[in-house]
């Protein structure tokens, strides 16, 4: 049994650490957020209390049936309740019923709230489809921040491996009397300033794996850490098309426009629903009730008859009554009125809210297709700008070993292909952050390969 326990807990601890050092991907990330969002919770909160609103409505369809009863019970003069006349005595009597009722026409509104109840239930799951989208983008925006700092991370590092070479054998051309000590100090300069800058991409890649975690509702910072991987830029269909078309395909699907155009058919059921105020109201009703005293009375003869069972006097003393209810709006201060007039320009501003919600999307595009475009160059700058860099310090650098270029000169040749492949870096995830944005307004999913 000790052999068993031993093994069990030594494989939960394995566990323990395999789920802490898991290294999450992009969709790992986007799902989890999705999941855990706060505000993902409180919008499907929103999203059940509109269906339970649903099924109010219908409810409202339907007849009501209630049930009443009473026991009364009096001492001295008092009326009997079976027979109204006067007794003095002690009376016990119970009395009960069941009424019902069903609205028969009041303009439809029933109607109408049924279904406002069905698109208001379709308007807050359109909302929080919304909200998911923007988690999803701003997931792969945190995302791709980190891979970003992680690789900057892995330049500085390798340059800082090449400086230590470069400064081993700068100490052993001053040692041979080739070069200046002075070079010696500014190649030891050019080592600490990329161990500051080591220090420094390290603090960044830990605060972007803090930003991300918050997103995603984790605490546990420390542990925290994304899939290590080199993502290239990757090819799109989307690079074909034009702005239009995307827009075109954008507002077939996008959740943003699907909810504000269901706050206008809201709207407009809101509008019948106030309209449905002028007509009459015509209602149905049903009652039965029954009774029972403990009194008995006096017959025809004048002979005292005890007073039925309980049983008895429940069937001997029923009733039932019926009938119908019209209610017709005359005058009610300008109300009915007044209301139809808000209703109609609260559809008048969501169909506004629509077409604002339209030209905002178009905008976003058209800034989205333009920032591709653009990173696209500066990363073809970048990479051509590094590659030119590369060259000029290996020309700098067989000068600097021949003792034909000063510690300083070669240094900055060195600073600047340090410059331009962190360029490189921060062009090439700023371009696949925006090319997956534009993916996204076209309906691609978002993932990295």
């Amino acid at each position: 049994m000790n052999l068993k326990l031993t093994i069990v807990l030594f494989l939960c601890s394995i566990g323990a650490i395999s789920a802490q050092h898991k290294k999450w991907t992009l969709e790992e990330c986007v799902a989890y957020a999705v999941e855990h969002n706060l505000t993902v919770e409180q919008y499907e909160l929103d999203l059940k209390n509109a269906q339970i609103d649903k099924s109010d409505a219908l409810g409202a369809l339907l007849p009501d049936l209630n049930g009443s009863s009473s026991m009364t019970g009096s001492t001295g003069l008092s009326f009997d309740p079976t027979t109204n006349e006067p007794v003095t005595s002690t009376i016990l009597s119970a009395n009960g019923g069941l009424t019902s009722s069903l609205t028969l026409f009041d303009g439809l509104r029933n109607f109408h709230r049924l279904n406002r109840a069905k698109l208001n239930a379709l308007s807050n799951q359109y909302r929080l489809d919304d909200l998911k989208d923007d988690i999803r983008l701003n997931v792969a925006n945190a995302y791709l921040q980190i891979l970003s700092n992680k690789e900057s991370l892995k330049v500085f590092e390798a340059q800082f491996a090449v400086t230590e070479q470069d400064l081993k054998r700068t100490k052993e051309l001053v040692e041979a009397g080739v070069l200046p000590k002075g070079d010696l100090l500014e190649v030891e300069a050019t080592a600490a300033n990329l161990e500051q800058q080591i220090v420094n991409t390290q603090n960044q890649v830990l605060i972007s794996r803090i930003n991300l975690a918050q997103l995603l509702q984790i605490t546990d910072y420390e542990n925290f850490d994304v899939l290590d991987a080199d993502f290239e830029v990757p090819p799109s269909e989307v690079l074909t098309k034009s702005p239009k078309e995307i827009f075109a395909e954008a507002v077939t699907f996008r959740n943003d426009i699907k909810f504000s155009k269901s706050n206008i058919d809201l709207a407009e059921k809101d509008l019948d629903i106030a309209k449905g105020a002028i007509y009459p109201t015509l209602g149905a009703f049903f009652n039965y009730n029954t009774r029972y005293s403990d009194q008995g009375g006096f017959n025809t003869t004048g002979a005292f008859v005890p007073a039925e069972s309980f049983v008895n006097q429940l069937w001997i003393n029923d009733g039932i009554s019926y009938g119908l209810r019209l209610d017709i709006p005359i005058f009610n201060g300008f109300g009915v009125r007044n209301n139809i007039k808000r209703s109609q320009i609260n559809v008048e501003k969501a169909k506004l809210q629509l077409e604002q919600e339209k030209l905002d999307l178009e905008t976003n595009i058209n800034q989205a297709y333009v920032d591709v475009k653009s990173f696209s160059k500066a990363y073809e700058a970048a990479q051509k700008t590094l590659e030119a860099r590369r060259l000029a310090y290996e020309y700098s650098k067989e000068r600097y070993e021949v003792g034909l270029m000063n510690a300083f000169d070669f240094s900055q040749a060195q600073s600047r292909v340090d410059n331009a492949e962190a360029e490189l870096i921060r062009t090439k995830y700023d371009y696949i952050f925006r090319l997956k944005v534009l993916e996204f307004y076209f309906g691609l999913p978002l993932e990295l390969k």
